[in-house]
């Protein structure tokens, strides 16, 4: 169980509001997952996670929130299909419906059945960490020679108490920097409580976006994405954009955990601070296939954006920092 809780998570209900205009959107952070890979389905999650759990340690924390799953306390909760094939199809509808590309990670088997179905859409990444199973340098090489490696992410190693600037990541940053593969890495939140789910090393002080600041330096031509934007350390993540200008972060899991006045004043900051043109949609979409609509309304309702700052958001930004040339860019555009 505790693996199974490892990586749960819960968002915010926002009303959907409908594609109207048709234009593509790059979701940085859609995941190629199994449908019990966050408990025994069906699970739901309640939006937003307001009020955060509370938790009186008389019993166990995963039993406290297994059943936030099952028994959600809201009007509206997203609840997950219940096999693989209807989260994978369910997914592909919101892919068709809002015209969105998707960098996709998971194991490389269950990240190449979906891309086989649709390779219009999805961009091949891999979920890793550092454990005995964790692919070596040479198989990645393989994989991006034979166009099954785009992105080097999502890369979990918060979860294990790894730091970046670990001896252990350094073969993957080099062969990142070598091959000029872009790499998202998880800084920010997980599940609340997720050191009581399964990851005892993990600490909140891993959020900080200055733990990256060594591996930069070190690596001044990678590609790097922070997923989860560091939330929410703010200042932090203000520090490292500023000091590094080839820093993008993506929006993931907190656009549909955190309630809108939270995640508007975090995001509004960012954008007031000049850095607009580094954020990028993401909707960390795991076995819930409508969080993706609900990410986007919150991104498309943000009464602090313009239009042309709503569109570097959810598609001009990352099209640029995957380097998206004009003959894709133009395809995304014609669908």
């Amino acid at each position: 169980m505790k693996t199974i809780l490892l990586f749960l998570f819960i968002g915010i209900y926002v009303q959907p509001i409908l594609a109207q205009d048709n234009l593509p959107i790059i979701d940085m952070q859609l995941h190629a997952h199994p449908i019990d890979g966050q408990g025994p389905p069906p699970v739901a999650i309640c939006t937003p996670i307001n009020p955060m759990p509370v938790w009186d340690p008389i019993e166990k924390y995963s039993d406290v929130f297994l059943r936030m799953l099952k028994e959600p306390p809201c009007d509206n909760p997203v609840w997950s299909p219940t096999t693989d094939e209807e989260l994978m199809q369910e997914t592909f509808d919101v892919l068709d419906k809002w015209n969105i590309y998707g960098v996709l990670s998971g194991t490389v088997d269950r990240v190449a059945k979906w891309r086989s179905l649709r390779p219009d859409r999805l961009y091949p990444a891999i979920e890793m960490s550092i454990s005995p199973n964790t692919p070596s340098t040479d198989s990645l090489r393989s994989l991006h020679k034979n166009g099954k490696l785009m992105v080097l992410g999502e890369l979990t190693t918060q979860y294990a108490g790894i730091y970046p600037n670990d001896d252990k990541l350094e073969p993957y940053f080099e062969l990142a920097e070598e091959l000029d593969i872009p790499v998202g890495i998880h800084i920010g939140p997980g599940p609340p409580g997720v050191i009581y789910l399964g990851a005892s090393k993990y600490r909140a002080k891993m959020h900080s976006p200055l733990t990256l600041e060594e591996v930069l330096v070190r690596h001044p031509k990678l590609r790097l994405y922070i997923m989860h934007g560091g939330y929410p350390m703010l200042d932090d993540l203000l520090a490292v954009l500023y000091a590094h200008p080839q820093v993008h972060l993506d929006v993931g899991v907190i656009v549909f955990t955190q309630p809108r006045e939270a995640f508007y004043k975090w995001l509004k900051a960012i954008v007031d601070a000049g850095f607009g043109n580094r954020v990028m949609f993401g909707s960390d979409q795991m076995v819930w296939p409508g969080v993706i609509e609900r990410s986007i309304s919150v991104i498309k309702e943000a009464p602090f954006l313009t239009d042309a700052q709503k569109r570097d958001i959810l598609y001009n930004n990352a099209a640029r920092f995957l380097r998206l040339s004009e003959e894709e860019i133009e395809r995304h555009h014609k669908n």
